[in-house]
């Protein structure tokens, strides 16, 4: 697969997908969507998707692509809330899924994460690593777990400062400039929650307690609150923080 001008499927519902849009575009590569997918199914080079906290529409979206697609097209999905293994396995062309991650906001991410399922071809993790080198971004191939590695990271010290919050043990203020000026974090980790989404956060955690079952990767309720509400930072204009105006 050469790297310019191609047709790429986006879809999935997740802070990423505005984001991928336009760094996508700002490559010279065309965006279609999944709702495009009988008028462009035969000129579809890769698809990427990208839901992390509706698993159920996220595998109807995956049957649907295999369905229709060419064997050959590789499908990159989010395996920030699942393993690409399992997407895989909800795929008649299992070799064709191959998992990648990265958190928005994208200008500030240098790297995407790639992890291969169980049944990744060599020829998918090939085009995926190609692809997102044509993105300007560096590629780290990962072992397939849940939340991957920065985001997996993250998200346990978000969701450890949320629980921090809950205790009553600090505020949202005082616990992002302990850790700013504690670790010399570019954010807090609750300003940094709301820069990422809240949602999304919520997904890792909970996708990490439910293939894990440890008590040290339970959401945090309040996290869980949150995304409920629709409070998921700043594109909600709320979340630890008012931004409302």
């Amino acid at each position: 697969m050469t790297t310019t001008n191609r047709i790429i499927l986006l879809t999935g519902i997740s802070p990423l997908y505005q984001e991928l849009k336009e760094l996508i575009e700002s490559q010279n590569h065309q965006v279609v969507s999944i709702q495009e997918l009988d008028q462009w199914k035969d000129r579809i080079d890769l698809v990427m998707e990208v839901s992390s906290l509706d698993l159920e529409a996220k595998k109807q979206s995956i049957k649907i692509l295999d369905e229709v697609l060419p064997t050959d097209v590789p499908i990159l999905t989010s395996s920030l809330a699942i393993t690409a293994t399992e997407v895989a396995s909800w795929a008649n062309s299992s070799e064709r899924i191959c998992g990648f991650g990265t958190l928005v906001p994208l200008a500030e991410r240098e790297l995407f994460e790639v992890a291969p399922a169980l049944q990744t071809s060599e020829a998918t993790l090939d085009q995926a690593k190609m692809f997102i080198e044509s993105l300007g971004k560096e590629v780290a191939v990962v072992e397939d777990e849940v939340g991957l590695v920065f985001p997996r990271v993250l998200s346990l010290i978000i969701n450890e400062a949320v629980f921090t919050v809950m205790e009553g043990t600090a505020t949202p203020g005082d616990i992002d400039i302990a850790m700013k000026k504690g670790t010399n974090y570019p954010y807090g980790p609750l300003e940094w929650a709301d820069r990422i989404g809240l949602d999304e956060v919520y997904a890792i955690i909970r996708g990490l307690h439910r293939d894990l079952a440890e008590e040290r990767y339970r959401p945090a309720p309040l996290l869980r609150k949150l995304v409920l509400a629709g409070r998921v930072g700043q594109r909600s204009g709320q979340g630890f923080y008012n931004y409302q105006g």
